[in-house]
């Protein structure tokens, strides 16, 4: 269980790290934008290997096409992906097998 736990928390940790690299294209005027190509790519990749299944493919699309769209890297994709994983489908979980 414990083992669980701190996956779960590196989780959210490495989602807060991507998602703050993902912002910085809007410290570097001009050259943000031509490193949103390179991160969107990464960043899709990235989510599909933290999060298996459905919701790592959806979350990896969703994620790549957030990072190509200009102005979109200020939605932090990958934790509310970690919301949606640990918060929100476990309380749905719950409400079932009540």
């Amino acid at each position: 269980m414990t083992a669980m736990k701190d996956n779960k928390y590196k989780k959210l940790f490495l989602g807060l790290l991507f998602d703050a690299i993902g912002m910085l294209s809007f410290a570097i005027p001009g050259i943000g934008e031509f490193s949103d190509i390179i991160w969107a790519p990464i960043s899709g990749w990235l989510m599909t290997r933290m999060y298996k299944g459905r919701i790592g493919q959806s979350a990896g699309a969703i994620t790549f096409i957030e990072e190509l769209v200009p102005g979109m890297d200020i939605i932090p994709t990958f934790t509310l992906t970690w919301l949606y994983t640990y918060v929100i489908k476990r309380k749905e979980a719950k409400v079932v097998t009540s």
